[in-house]
């Protein structure tokens, strides 16, 4: 029953919660035994509090006794990358820096809101330090494997969160993303990732990445992304750039379907080197979304990779984070962090005016690219998962993580949604992701196109090899 019950997803979770035939008690420890099991393997969390958990899966079992369940996710166990405060937990960051008491009687708007609808929080998930790159490891935690195969990395920043859903260490989990750290760890361990429009979601204390940064949704499908896109997107005042609320219901929205949408589909951007199995599993992808009616047409957006002016404003994110950090804390860090901070650092105002009009112009080239176009679906990655503990793959022309990322960095600077949702896998049995990306406030009619294509063509019935031997 064990291995049952960590398969399950929070929206079947909830509905056993209901009838009675499973209670939050039963399914936090199976849970936890998971984690006890089989986090040794992958390093997906960095702190497990068994007691604490179980505190909270007992009050929300009494609730359910008492007929009196609260909000939307009562007695569902919920993993939480640790960027996010949580009131009873420290947070670090992945980073030896940062004092753990500061940390703790604070609730970031994510968490308070899982508060209210009666989550239980089972654990504080890896990150790179700060979150600054597309792989998880630091200093203070160590690398984050992937699930298929742990000579792989999970990709990052959001790995921790990636590989424990993968692995039924919590069906539903909490990730950022400010350059791909939600859609790279859920493309490369197999599960369902949305980047939110930008200001969609309320995220406080601000990220070092500013602007660039979104809170969201990790989950092994796109049912329970919905689900809680429901429950992250309630109002937070502490965020100066969250939008006011739209009181949207995406789950209800979900089941619409995409029979008549125009979907563009792009497998290279008309600039990117993808594997032949990423394109074949992607033109394979279009045809499903035309066998259930959508129009798919294969069209590059037309715009220039802007990995130069990413970087200006994604590692000048980084230099202003660490601005007062003296040489003693430097030492503690990330030795590849401290370099491209401080290079950035370098940059002239005039550096960053010129990466903000680069910025603009993406912004109004995809926003009229969405007046013809009701999605762009691409790859999530143009790779497969690599070795782990490395920064970019072996023998890989450069050595920064965004030059093998370039799907998903682009749609942080336009602050568009984008929805990875796995696609097939390559003959070595590692998952491939496909990307969808809607006009900016779009987010329903990318949530409920991902779930007709996982409805269409599912693979959740497929976990990774750890996960069956446990």
């Amino acid at each position: 029953m064990s291995n049952e019950i960590v398969a399950m997803t929070a929206t079947e979770l909830l509905s056993r919660y209901s009838n009675g035939s499973l209670s939050p008690v039963e399914v936090t420890r199976a849970m936890l035994a998971q984690i006890q099991a089989l986090d040794s393997e992958v390093n997906a969390y960095c702190l497990v509090d068994e007691d604490t958990t179980l505190e909270w899966a007992r009050a929300a079992e009494q609730r359910y006794q008492n007929n009196a369940p609260l909000g939307l996710l009562d007695g569902v166990p919920v993993a939480v990358k640790d960027v996010f405060l949580t009131p009873m937990w420290p947070t670090l960051k992945g980073s030896r820096t940062i004092d753990p008491a500061s940390t703790l009687g604070k609730s970031a708007p994510c968490v308070a809101a899982l508060e209210r609808h009666g989550y239980v929080p089972l654990g504080k998930t890896t990150t790179p330090e700060f979150g600054w790159k597309g792989v998880t490891d630091s200093p203070l935690c160590g690398p984050t494997n992937n699930p298929w195969n742990p000579e792989r990395t999970a990709g990052g920043s959001s790995g921790g969160t990636g590989a424990a859903v993968a692995l039924g260490m919590g069906p539903i989990g909490l990730g950022t993303d400010a350059g791909g750290s939600i859609r790279i760890p859920a493309a490369f361990c197999g599960i369902v990732g949305h980047k939110p429009s930008f200001g969609e979601v309320p995220h406080w204390p601000a990220s070092p990445f500013g602007t660039l940064a979104h809170a969201g949704p990790m989950a092994w499908t796109v049912e329970d992304c919905a689900l809680l896109m429901n429950v992250m997107c309630e109002a937070d005042h502490r965020d100066a750039n969250a939008v006011p609320r739209r009181h949207i219901d995406y789950l209800a929205q979900l089941r619409d379907g995409v029979a008549g949408l125009k979907i563009a589909f792009s497998p290279n951007l008309g600039h990117v080197e993808v594997t032949r199995e990423v394109e074949a599993s992607l033109r394979e992808a279009a045809r499903v979304f035309s066998s259930l009616g959508a129009s798919v047409v294969e069209v590059d957006p037309s715009f220039s990779d802007p990995l130069g002016s990413f970087g200006h404003l994604f590692y000048g994110g980084a230099a202003n984070a660490m601005r007062d950090l003296g040489a003693r804390k430097r030492e503690l860090m990330d030795p590849q962090l401290v370099s491209v901070a401080e290079k950035a650092a370098k940059l002239s105002m005039l550096d960053y005016l010129g990466a903000m009009n680069e910025r603009a112009a993406l912004c109004e080239r995809m926003a009229s690219f969405h007046q013809k176009y009701d999605l762009l679906l691409t790859p999530t990655l143009p790779i497969t998962a690599f070795k782990t503990n490395r920064e970019v793959p072996e023998d890989w022309p450069s050595t920064r993580w965004p030059t093998w990322t370039p799907f998903t960095y682009p749609f942080n600077m336009t602050g568009q949604p984008a929805l990875s949702v796995p696609c097939g896998f390559c003959a070595e049995g590692l998952p491939i992701g496909l990307q969808l990306v809607g006009a900016k406030f779009d987010d329903a009619r990318v949530l409920q196109a991902g779930y007709a294509y996982q409805r269409a063509a599912p693979l959740t019935d497929r976990r990774p090899p750890m996960f069956q031997q446990r």
